[in-house]
């Protein structure tokens, strides 16, 4: 076994004290560690806890994700159409759950046998971590290193490599939503573009602006590309989990996050990752349409959600029905003056603006110019 404590120092010294994870019993004491020393977000699912480390990263922060192998699995789409893409860089922990040779759960044999592989296919610098404290020195330098010039990198652990870390007693917080709007009046339907023109007409300096992956970040970049936007690419439902990420890594910034109805319901747990943890600077808009519009307007299962409800009973503070533009610019400029985590729900027609074109800068441009203009201001 290594030192937790002393391993968990070492990462410090390289700059790592931001965590996000989903629990597993070989990695319970870096948990336990990470959870009493350093700055750490439970996440709902292991995508989730990559994207929420993205958001960090973005935002400057040196990101570890924590996760068993098993929900590895869960994390490739953000890792191949987020992390990859963006070249958004991550020090990784997964667990070496069924490693051959070793009895273990029926369902860890397959994932067992194709971890070591699938990180290969993921095109993930990737190495077992060593049970030898000098190797791991090593090991962090090269990994460190790798994270350094943008690029993720990911230690296998395998059973009994960490000493026990006794978790300290915290108290859960118990967030009470302030306020909660239904539909009191006729939703009025603007297009997805009307309702994004109101939302980047009150950009400024301080707000960062994150789109959902297909149409709302075509459709934003078609308004205007600047250097305060974000445009999602694959990853669908992970944009409030960039923002989490982000707003909890730049508390000085205005987050919002502007995410569909099908892109939400992939990943309806970030709802209550957001609302436990509740940055006040993160707003959260939701443009409900009722379908998949990228993709051919296939219909989503939303008519039968009252997201308002579910937002309101996760912990966001302000839950709020939104029924046209007036309305929508007067919610926004309410919570720029009076800032609490706040979710924003506004039907919007079917469709999309004709002739739409896609952003011209690569991923990864995008998220060099986001991370400069953080800098800048």
């Amino acid at each position: 076994m290594i030192s937790t404590s002393v391993f968990g120092t070492q990462l410090k010294k390289l700059g790592f004290q931001f965590y996000s994870g989903v629990p597993c019993s070989y990695l319970k004491h870096l948990i336990n560690y990470a959870i009493n020393e350093c700055e750490y977000v439970a996440a709902a699912n292991e995508g989730e806890a990559v994207a929420i480390a993205a958001g960090a990263s973005i935002a400057g922060n040196k990101a570890v994700v924590l996760m068993q192998n098993s929900g590895l699995a869960n994390a490739v789409s953000p890792l191949t159409s987020l992390i990859h893409p963006f070249k958004i860089p991550v020090l990784g922990f997964v667990s070496f759950r069924g490693e051959p040779g070793c009895p273990d759960e029926p369902q860890h044999e397959l994932m067992g046998e194709i971890t070591p592989a699938l990180l290969n296919t993921m095109k993930i610098k990737w190495e077992y971590l060593s049970f030898d404290f000098a190797e791991v020195k090593k090991q962090l330098q090269r990994a460190n290193q790798a994270v350094e010039n943008n690029e993720s990198y990911f230690f296998i652990v395998k059973k009994g490599t960490f000493e026990p870390v006794k978790l300290l007693e915290k108290s859960m917080k118990n967030v009470t939503p302030k306020m909660k709007s239904e539909q009191i009046t006729t939703d009025e339907l603007p297009s997805r573009y009307e309702a994004l023109q109101v939302v980047n007409s009150l950009k400024d300096n301080d707000t960062i602006q994150l789109a959902a992956t297909g149409k709302t970040g075509r459709e934003l970049y078609e308004i205007e590309d600047a250097r305060n936007n974000f445009y999602m690419v694959g990853s669908m439902g992970c944009v409030s989990s960039i923002g989490l990420g982000l707003a909890l890594s730049r508390n000085e910034k205005n987050i919002i996050t502007i995410d569909g109805d099908g892109a939400l319901l992939m990943r309806m747990g970030n709802l209550a990752t957001n609302g436990y943890y509740c940055p006040a600077n993160l707003l959260h808009i939701l443009l409900d349409n009722q379908t998949h519009d990228s993709t051919g307007g296939q219909h989503t299962v939303s008519h039968n959600i009252n997201f308002v409800d579910i937002a309101s009973s996760c912990g966001y503070q302000n839950s709020i029905h939104v029924h046209n533009l007036y309305e929508l610019e007067t919610y926004i400029k309410q919570w720029k003056s009076d800032k609490k985590l706040t979710f924003l729900y506004l039907k919007i027609a079917k469709g999309s603006k004709k002739n739409l074109g896609r952003p011209e800068m690569k991923p990864y441009e995008v998220r060099e110019r986001l991370q400069v203009f953080l800098d800048d201001y």
